[in-house]
């Protein structure tokens, strides 16, 4: 089965396999720091608590060893801040994964979301039959689609976003587009709290 590797350095940004144990109180820590920064892009922000933290982690180690998806914490000057995804969406078509990520408020504007999409693009290359890597979000979200845009994304359209009522821009980028490099980035990019993902649909 094919599987990312668990760690990706990237210079001062690493990102890198959640442990269950060793990373769960400093995973709740984060986020319920950066409840206010995230809350109007992920509904899930006001029922996160210690034990939502735990299922949450659980489920992530249960879904890389069964290669659903791979959830990769951010880690930056050694401390986690925030979390990136590269999955399958349930019921979509076999050629195609999609990224997510969300970051505390602290680390944006550093161009780390941009740096941690990167890298899942090009891992998700490597997957056998991947022919397309999207990215979606809350349309108001506009700071997550330049994260996209600067990565060579371009706009496929609108879908319903799960859960919600509402609806999420898809951004598309096909392997006929390249690979993009791993940590490429722009001087002084902003970054914020982006693709959906599990994040998205809740934890």
């Amino acid at each position: 089965m094919e599987m990312p590797p668990r760690v990706i350095e990237l210079d001062d940004l690493t990102l890198r396999r959640f442990d269950p144990e060793g990373d769960r109180a400093e995973l709740f820590e984060v986020i319920d720091a950066a409840r206010g920064h995230l809350r109007p892009w992920m509904s899930w922000v006001d029922e996160h608590n210690p034990d939502r933290t735990a299922e949450f982690l659980a489920r992530r180690q249960e879904a890389w060893e069964a290669g659903r998806d791979f959830t990769f914490a951010v880690v930056l000057g050694g401390a986690i801040v925030g979390a990136c995804q590269l999955f399958r969406r349930e019921g979509g078509p076999g050629g195609v994964m999609e990224i997510g990520y969300w970051l505390h408020p602290a680390a944006t504007g550093r161009g780390v979301a941009t740096r941690a999409a990167g890298a899942l693009v090009a891992e998700a290359f490597r997957f056998p039959g991947v022919e397309r890597v999207e990215i979606a979000h809350d349309p108001a979200n506009h700071a997550s689609g330049a994260v996209a845009a600067r990565l060579g994304f371009t706009v496929g359209g609108h879908r319903p976003a799960a859960g919600t009522g509402g609806e999420e821009l898809v951004w598309r980028l096909g392997r006929q587009a390249g690979v993009v490099q791993e940590g490429a980035v722009g001087e002084g990019a902003a970054d914020e709290s982006g693709g959906r993902g599990e994040w998205g649909r809740g934890e």
